[in-house]
């Protein structure tokens, strides 16, 4: 008999022939602690197979974004079919999009898969650089969103998409409603921005599922959305409910910025390999 190479063997009885496949569709960090660098470090971390759509390049290190560029949306389109087309995916996680016409594309992609889509819509970075245009913000509400098996905005994203500004944790179930009332069949509102605990509202409208965890005095917190979310569409891709695989990307994440690291002479990354070495 021929002899076949251990990695071009099939695998034994019972064993998937590979992990299961995340998609990230997102801009670029070249300091390497969110967007699209975090999404995979985060995806390989959790034994998944990560792999990329990319929409922008930044400019951008520990003290902020000092530039950045989006990819033309036939870039973007011929990124997402070369993958889907020939790997597949069983999750798919959003990211940066920038502009309506990125928003618009990545939306009608997504509207073609019947699997789990994890949207975050970001809107500002840590620093506070706007990371998508004014312009694009109806096409996120009207397009994107209810694309969502997951809607993650933080309370910045929040206000700019809903105008509800939530002051404590009383406000949380309107911020939710106001972002259900957009489509995505539940709505994580990440309260890391109030006093006290961290405490998020996991809800689809019906459920809630109220998430705490303990406030790690750690300013290096770089990434922590990108890494939620990115954890999420890891749990969905492996067959967990939404709730199951939310709570389990909140203790990933939670511990990931308990290891966050000083990186250059600002604000640092989460570890997104903490339980590597643990």
């Amino acid at each position: 008999m021929p002899h076949i190479p251990a990695s071009e063997a099939p695998p034994p009885p019972g064993v998937p022939p590979h992990p299961p496949c995340v998609l990230t569709v997102a801009g670029s960090d070249s300091g390497g602690g969110a967007g699209i660098q975090a999404d995979l470090k985060t995806m390989l971390a959790l034994g998944v197979h990560g792999m990329s759509v990319l929409t922008a390049v930044t400019a951008q290190n520990s003290r902020g974004v000092q530039g950045a560029w989006e990819l033309p949306a036939e870039a973007v389109r011929a990124q997402f079919r070369s993958v889907v087309d020939d790997i597949g995916v069983q999750a798919v996680k959003t990211g940066m999009l920038a502009s309506a016409e990125l928003v618009e594309t990545v939306a009608g992609l997504l509207a073609e898969l019947t699997v789990p889509v994890v949207v975050d819509p970001v809107g500002v970075s840590k620093h506070g650089d706007p990371l998508l245009a004014a312009e694009a913000l109806g096409a996120v509400r009207g397009k994107l969103l209810p694309t969502a098996t997951v809607a993650t905005p933080n309370l910045d994203e929040v206000r700019q998409l809903t105008g509800v500004r939530v002051t404590g944790e009383a406000d949380l179930r309107r911020a939710a409603d106001a972002i259900l009332g957009h489509g995505p069949r539940w709505a994580l509102i990440k309260g890391g921005h109030l006093d006290g605990e961290a405490v998020d509202l996991l809800t689809d409208g019906t459920e809630e599922h109220w998430l705490r965890a303990p406030r790690h005095d750690n300013r290096h917190t770089h990434g922590t959305g990108c890494t939620l979310a990115s954890a999420i569409a890891a749990g969905l891709a492996g067959g967990l409910p939404v709730p199951d695989a939310v709570r389990a990307a909140k203790r990933y994440v939670t511990g990931a910025i308990a290891a966050g690291f000083p990186l250059g002479s600002g604000i640092g990354p989460v570890d997104h390999g903490w339980r590597l070495r643990d």
